[in-house]
């Protein structure tokens, strides 16, 4: 099997679980890795920070790579007193809540055209897997947006209107990206930094979480979608 990865900042938990890749790619800025893990085709490509980097890379996944499921792990920031640090999470939806064409169509901020509601959805079937194969994950709504939330009130008020766990600034456009190609996408996070952390609590804990965070992904894909 053919497994895309967006990575968008945690690329040292990546070579210090992996390796050296079997081989190593450029493709404009984009780097992309690929290794052979617990039998699949894992192919790594390195986003950076934000959503249009992280939509281009997975289409790239896809289009380039053949990759015919999406995965992505990485660092978040905790909306409730519940997300502590450390706290390992499965997406069940998105909402990119900076996304905005109210004042044209009248939907509501965060919905795009051919959807119900302001939601990305997550694959269920991955989801279903994930947390079978680790039940410790909390199922969790994902607020994200193009900024780094580091104030209470602000990720308090995306918990208040999208009923959100955790905000960050990639997943709107992984899941969007591959829900447009019927790819499916299955998206592990630990959170960072706390409902009253910021960049300081980042800074300090984003290694050993990264860490964390792909300890559970490899878990999952040792025992197999």
């Amino acid at each position: 099997m053919r497994i895309g990865m967006v990575v968008a900042v945690e690329i040292d938990a990546v070579l210090e679980r992996y390796g050296e890749p079997q081989r190593m790619e450029k493709h404009g800025e984009f780097t992309v890795r690929v290794y052979n893990v617990h039998g699949s085709e894992l192919i790594i490509a390195h986003s950076g920070v934000g959503e249009i980097s992280a939509a281009a890379c997975t289409q790239l996944l896809i289009s380039v790579y053949g990759a015919e499921m999406i995965l992505n792990f990485g660092v978040v920031g905790g909306l409730t007193e519940e997300m502590s640090k450390t706290t390992a999470c499965v997406v069940e939806k998105v909402v990119h809540y900076d996304f905005d064409c109210e004042a044209i169509d009248g939907t509501a901020v965060g919905q795009y055209a051919g959807f119900p509601d302001v939601y990305i959805p997550t694959d269920e079937r991955l989801r279903a897997a994930a947390l079978r194969i680790a039940p410790e994950l909390k199922q969790v709504i994902c607020a994200s947006g193009d900024k780094f939330v580091a104030d209470r009130e602000k990720k308090e008020a995306l918990h208040e209107r999208f009923g959100a766990d955790i905000c960050e600034m990639e997943s709107a456009g992984i899941a969007l990206t591959s829900f447009r190609n019927k790819v499916p996408c299955l998206l592990i996070k630990t959170v960072s930094d706390g409902i009253s952390g910021g960049a300081e609590e980042y800074l300090s804990e984003v290694r050993k979480t990264s860490a964390v965070c792909l300890s559970v992904a490899d878990m999952i894909l040792e025992e197999g979608l």
